[in-house]
């Protein structure tokens, strides 16, 4: 029997956590930015300008742990960017992720905050807006 192209390999949530259901660390929000650190493991034959440089081990890190890792080399991601990536659930990658942030291959930051008006002035101008359009 053949496998359609829709279907994938299903792997438990708990085999990819190892059973844990919860992060080491609650910070991550759905968008806290995930950075990779920088002193992550060169490609073979790669220099890095300062010079040769200890990298971090990739060994024993899982399948999935690799490509967050992989993922975040291009750029900050947020942690539902990472999840769609993987089309593993958010609370999977939250628990990858706190594992990546204390073995030090990822750091993370907090989404800028949106600019807040008061609720008085909204009210205000959405009132203004009204009046001028009768």
């Amino acid at each position: 029997m053949t496998r359609r192209g829709n279907e994938r390999a299903l792997v438990r949530p708990h085999v990819v956590t190892g059973g844990r259901a919860h992060p080491t660390r609650n910070v991550f929000d759905l968008v806290t930015l995930v950075i990779a650190t920088g002193d992550l493991p060169l490609r073979s034959g790669e220099r890095s300008p300062e010079g040769p440089r200890r990298p971090l081990g990739t060994t024993g890190l899982s399948p999935e742990k690799l490509r967050i890792v992989a993922l975040c080399r291009g750029g900050a991601l947020s942690v539902v960017e990472i999840a769609g990536h993987l089309a593993l659930p958010v609370g999977v990658v939250k628990v990858l992720l706190s594992d990546l942030v204390d073995s030090g291959h990822l750091t993370t930051r907090a989404a800028a905050p949106a600019a807040r008006q008061s609720k008085t002035r909204l009210l205000q101008e959405v009132l203004d807006g009204l009046r001028a359009s009768l």
